[in-house]
């Protein structure tokens, strides 16, 4: 007679808040770069488009770190595998701060994103120690906080910047992360492994899948040289298309595969991971093109913010993205997803377009992106939290890694889509882009982020996704 394994043990407050304050630590570290930007392109003699690959470097290794660092979570245990992650954050942290450039600042940021694959570990800690009814809170409440710490970040980043230097914004942070990755060690109980079937890692489909994005990412990267560069960008079109075809075999034959196409083809899946992909692609162009035209010098528009300036003005948004998590959080219980990504998406929809049409005053852009920022969090935190309780506890991991990653190839392609439309308007010799460039970015945004409304109309009116 065998007899059953005992449950976990329930996680007491202290831990939690643990695991909350490594979120809040790894959101202020995950956030520095982006309101000291124009501080470093002008540090490290940068262009628009560097700058824009430099903002999301951190996301591309995200983008392949989360779906492994999930599915070893669901396999191995939450906890085991996010300590070790949190230790390649935590040199990746440590190098960005020493970088005398460019390139050393670029391996820094990769080690960085490692930290992306955290809050899956995290959702698959907390749904292995909570109750059910208490897991959508608590996952809001831990997604709150990683975006509590990028107001942190943002509010720090540029008086520690132009105080000391920019290799304190990133060390300071970085020992944030540290110690709050050994309290979350020692006050945390070990969650017992998800996986006993004795099945190995779908190293080939691994693989295969980290090929898929980082072509994928690259050619995102080159889409500001697309029309320098044509050859190259479409041999990387090319050679995505080979990975997505050979990752889609291989997945269907394993028998452990890395990523379970049936579950990525159930519509709770498919259509969060292409609501998730929208909605931050249209954030992420309001994220890069609002700070460079707080620093922006032009004509009749800019603001020729400092550093310390752009913190403060985006202040608000990060306030409203922290609010945004736990009231995701409860409305997708309460009201369910539908309810929520709508509100969101017409809300961010009406910003965009009213950021293009008024940015004469400070306060337009504050407000705008405050608003964009409240509705990115409601639709991105009610997705989470919807689609890691749509699935089966052992799949929590990987399932929200999912949304994760379609939440980084939004960023990036939205990041690199911005700084495209700045470089390109932007004329030989000077460094003040036109003013139509960020009108045109606005309304993009605007009007990408509106598509999203054709799927969360088929999304089920219930409570759940």
């Amino acid at each position: 007679m065998t007899t059953a394994p005992a449950p976990p043990a329930r996680a007491h407050r202290t831990a939690v808040g643990a695991l909350g304050l490594l979120a809040l630590s790894t959101g202020a570290l995950e956030s520095v770069v982006s309101p000291t930007i124009p501080l470093l392109e002008r540090e490290l003699d940068m262009s628009q488009s560097e700058g824009a690959l430099l903002s999301i470097v951190l996301l591309v290794t995200g983008a392949l770190v989360t779906p492994l660092a999930g599915r070893f979570g669901d396999r191995y245990g939450g906890k085991r595998v996010l300590i070790r992650l949190m230790a390649v954050v935590s040199v990746g942290g440590t190098v960005s701060a020493l970088a005398p450039n460019l390139p050393v600042l670029l391996l820094g940021q990769v080690l960085q994103g490692a930290m992306v694959g955290a809050l899956p570990l995290s959702f698959v800690v907390v749904r292995g120690h909570l109750p059910a009814g208490e897991s959508k809170v608590a996952i809001g409440v831990v997604s709150g906080l990683f975006v509590g710490g990028g107001m942190v970040g943002m509010l720090a980043a540029g008086p520690v910047a132009e105080q000391l230097s920019r290799h304190w914004m990133f060390a300071l942070p970085t020992i944030a992360v540290a110690g709050a990755t050994l309290l979350v060690n020692r006050l945390m109980p070990a969650d017992p492994p998800g996986r006993t079937d004795g099945a190995g890692i779908d190293w080939p489909g691994l693989l295969l899948l980290s090929g898929m994005l980082v072509t994928i990412v690259l050619a995102v990267a080159l889409v500001p040289e697309a029309a320098a560069q044509p050859v190259v960008f479409v041999a990387l079109a090319l050679v995505s298309a080979a990975f997505v075809t050979g990752w889609v075999r291989v997945e269907r034959r394993a028998a452990s595969p890395m990523i379970d196409l049936r579950m990525l083809a159930r519509p709770a899946i498919w259509k969060a991971c292409v609501l998730t992909f929208v909605i931050c692609l249209g954030t992420a162009m309001a994220v890069y093109l609002v700070p460079q035209l707080l620093d922006e010098r032009g004509d009749g528009y800019g603001f020729g913010a400092s550093a310390t300036e752009i913190g403060f003005f985006l202040l608000p948004g990060a306030v409203a993205a922290t609010l945004a998590g736990p009231l995701g959080g409860i409305g997708d219980r309460r009201f369910g997803s539908r309810a929520v990504v709508a509100t969101g998406v017409v809300m961010m929809t009406g910003s965009l377009l009213a950021v293009a049409a008024v940015h004469t005053e400070v306060w337009h852009l504050v407000v705008g992106k405050a608003l964009i920022a409240l509705a990115n969090g409601l639709c991105v935190t009610a997705l989470m939290t919807s689609t890691a309780t749509a699935v089966d506890r052992q799949d929590t991991g990987i399932a929200t890694s999912l949304i994760l990653v379609s939440r980084v190839l939004g960023y990036a392609v939205g990041g690199q889509l911005g700084g495209a439309l700045l470089t390109a308007a932007t004329p030989s010799g000077s460094q003040v882009a036109a003013e139509s460039a960020y009108v045109t970015g606005f309304v993009i945004a605007g009007v990408v982020t509106s598509l999203a409304l054709f799927v969360t109309r088929t999304l089920p009116k219930g409570v759940t996704a």
